[in-house]
């Protein structure tokens, strides 16, 4: 089942955006030529970064489905690319339900047609962005129950929002609406593994008018303040995994973690 999205706003090519940068790391077809500007003026790396980063979030995703939870808030989903996290949740839990949000038009528009699940489980949108936690909560509780354990992702996404914004804030908002069992998987970009490349990223991203707050491990770590680090913890991207074959361990300019609410 998937619910049908809302009429599509106009999408602003004239203007980079996250989404569309990150499908351009990927590799996809999404993004103009004002995003690829941005994509081309950062180090190589950040190809291999964005991949690495993907691959932990199905680790990530698979991990949690197998603890049984059925009940997903994706919040900066980017550009669908499979697999989707609920292609990834599905696999194990056919009856999953998956709500999605991000600020990009251009999401929305592959919405209907991508974000579809199992017969058994359920996908819905919503376009907006998380410095409204609020309205987002609102929407997801009209697919998920928050009586029951949710895995709440913030997948890349909090790089994009600067102090001033609150991340904290908004993170404890949206971890506060969770109840006991549910988990937070998180990922966020770092300096700490590529110093050289502060400059020109920096830069790049200034030029393209993206706001950009990369975060060292120590700032990172408070995303999960009251939580219970799942092991091995908060590591970077290409170091987090549960079971099957390890990940090469290589430098991925992500720190991330999967946490439990007590």
């Amino acid at each position: 089942m998937t619910a049908h999205p809302p009429p599509q706003p106009r999408i602003d090519t004239s203007k980079a955006h996250p989404a569309r940068v990150y499908d351009w790391l990927l590799g996809g077809k999404d993004n103009y030529p004002v995003d690829q500007v941005v994509g081309e003026r950062i180090p190589a790396e950040a190809k291999g970064n964005a991949l690495r980063n993907r691959a932990y979030m199905r680790r990530a995703v698979a991990w949690v489905a197998r603890q049984g939870v059925d009940q997903y808030l994706d919040i900066g989903t980017g550009i669908p690319t499979e697999p989707n996290l609920h292609q990834i949740a599905q696999e194990t839990v056919p009856t999953a339900r998956i709500v999605y949000a991000d600020n990009d038009p251009i999401v929305l528009r592959h919405a209907e047609a991508r974000l579809t699940g199992t017969a058994e489980g359920a996908t819905d949108y919503i376009q907006a962005d998380v410095r409204q936690p609020e309205a987002i909560l609102d929407h997801a509780r009209t697919l998920l129950d928050f009586g029951r354990p949710v895995a709440l992702c913030l997948i890349a996404l909090l790089h994009f929002v600067p102090d001033e914004d609150d991340p904290y804030g908004i993170t404890r908002t949206l971890v506060d609406a969770l109840p006991s069992g549910s988990y937070l998987l998180l990922s966020h970009t770092t300096f700490d593994e590529h110093p050289q490349y502060r400059d020109v990223v920096t830069t790049a991203y200034k030029e393209g008018e993206i706001p950009l707050r990369m975060r060292d491990r120590a700032e990172v770590a408070r995303f999960f303040d009251g939580l219970e680090l799942v092991e091995p913890g908060l590591v970077t991207a290409a170091h987090w995994y549960k079971d099957g074959p390890a990940p090469a361990p290589e430098p991925s300019g992500f720190y991330a973690g999967v946490a439990r609410v007590p």
